[in-house]
């Protein structure tokens, strides 16, 4: 067992027999062609109770054909990559694509399909040929023992999952675009039970622990430390006072500025989503085009960046799946909405700026904006600065329940622990710690925003979208934030 290696990715050059053979069939067409040829190895480590469950492994591979014509674009996905089968998918795109043109509603520009050739790859994947299956093991054990603070944890679940991806796009007109990853996600949670009532502490909530890298990304020493914190915790909030109820000036932690982010700034400014394609599925949105360059989304400490740029972060890349270069756009700046999460595509439609976010969950799937790293900048208050300034108030961190209405508005959080302030000190944990508001109103009573000392990088593997769905990797940054008044309230109030 320790010697088996935990990556088992080859190079999927190999995987490609008739590589050469379809270059030529590509460039052989009138008309303009991309394929995108994808594969990702997913395989997911896990122990419950110091008994380690049995290894999951999962693999795909396929390649999504791309036709774009008379200003139509059209899409076949295939799971044979040999050159038969991909003369297959280009025959039903192509056919997709005559049947649509009469009946288009939009026709794209050339300028929707930029020429560009490059690479990308996550940081230290090379390093991950040494790390080994038995070390992975050894780090779920040592974070199950330290979970174990007491006989009132009755359950303890530790996990890792390594997910290895890679993405190779050709096209007619000679692009060529390949990106390979190393996506991470630790997890770990303890639960306390006592007199009938459950109290669960993670991390930093169920799977946010997200991020890309190499062998460096497993520090043993720092997860069990987290672990021996969540133990800790999950036994003092069986003991701790349910969360008040009232206004409450609120600090949220990044692991909860993490939910915040993707659901009240990510979502209701996609422009595909503000156009209305999301309606049957995951609803509209609350803002219109003409906000743009003029709504006042938040207060004037409130700055938020588009950066697949940051390496390590989870939804990093240099370019999206219809060859727009990656990168770092503000949002909203100065608490002014400035630019849209919309790919060449829907910035044609809409007429407002975006940025590179035409991205497809696998090669089963047409590319669709989608968020990416989605970050709050960091401002100028240290966090012992801002609990200072609080006489009486709440901080809350990792989410645990969630809720909001399909234009992204209303809304309802639930954490998985509260502190309490007061006169400027954290005096304890409070439990079932919640609050709601309404996008626009909450934003505008940001007050302060943390400094770079505070920054934190988390994510979601699980952000859903699309018809037919589609699941997809995000990542969000932030500071701690502080924010004014807002309504706050406990389980069962």
């Amino acid at each position: 067992m320790s010697q088996i290696p935990l990556s088992v990715a080859t190079d999927l050059e190999a995987e490609l027999p008739d590589l050469a053979a379809i270059r030529r069939e590509i460039a052989a067409g009138s008309d303009h062609v991309q394929l995108r040829f994808h594969r990702e190895l997913q395989q997911t480590r896990s122990m419950r109770n110091e008994r380690l469950e049995a290894p999951r492994l999962s693999r795909r591979l396929g390649v999504m054909v791309e036709v774009f014509q008379d200003g139509v674009l059209s899409y076949a996905g295939t799971a044979d990559v040999s050159l038969s089968g991909v003369r297959r998918a280009l025959a039903e795109a192509r056919a997709t694509a005559t049947h649509l043109a009469p009946h288009a509603l939009t026709r794209f520009p050339p300028e929707v399909r930029p020429p560009t050739r490059g690479t990308y790859e996550s940081p230290g994947m090379a390093s991950l040929k040494d790390l080994r299956a038995r070390d992975v093991d050894d780090i779920l054990a040592a974070a199950n023992r330290a979970l174990d603070r007491g006989g009132q944890i009755t359950q303890r679940m530790a996990v890792v999952d390594l997910v290895e991806s890679e993405s190779w796009t050709l096209s007619s007109a000679g692009d060529e675009r390949r990106q390979r990853f190393a996506f991470w996600v630790i997890d770990a949670s303890a639960t306390a039970e006592r007199d009938g009532e459950l109290q669960t502490r993670s991390l930093n909530g169920a799977h946010a622990r997200c991020s890309q890298g190499g062998a460096d990304t497993l520090n043993a020493a720092e997860i069990s430390a987290a672990c021996e914190r969540a133990g800790e915790e999950a036994l003092q909030l069986l003991a701790a006072e349910n969360c008040p109820e009232g206004e409450f000036d609120l600090i949220l932690a990044p692991d909860q500025m993490l939910l915040q982010i993707h659901e009240s700034i990510g979502h209701p400014l996609e422009l595909d989503r503000i156009l209305g394609d999301e309606r049957n599925y995951a609803g509209w949105s609350f803002v219109k085009l003409e906000d743009f360059g003029r709504l006042r989304y938040g207060s004037e400490l409130l700055n938020v960046s588009f950066d697949p740029s940051l390496a390590r972060e989870y939804a990093s890349y240099g370019f999206d799946d219809g060859g727009a270069p990656a990168t770092r756009e503000l949002l909203i700046e100065k608490g002014i909405l400035q630019r849209g999460l919309g790919s060449l595509e829907s910035q044609s439609r809409a007429g407002v700026p975006g940025v590179a976010n035409f991205r497809a969950a696998s090669w089963n799937r047409a590319p669709i904006d989608r968020m990416a790293n989605l970050n709050v900048e960091p401002g100028s208050t240290p966090l012992d600065e801002m609990i200072a300034g609080v006489d009486d108030g709440l901080m809350m961190t990792a989410n645990r329940s969630w809720s909001i209405d399909d234009y992204r508005d209303k809304f309802q959080f639930g954490c998985e622990v509260g502190y309490r302030i007061r006169g400027g000190r954290v005096t304890g944990l409070v439990k079932n710690p919640n609050y709601r508001g309404r996008t626009l109103d909450f934003w505008r009573a940001l007050t302060a925003v943390g400094d770079r000392a505070g920054f934190a990088a988390y994510g979601s593997p699980f952000c859903g979208k699309g018809e037919p769905s589609q699941v997809i990797r995000v990542g969000h940054a932030s500071p701690p934030c502080l924010f004014a008044k807002i309504p706050c309230f406990g389980r069962g109030t």
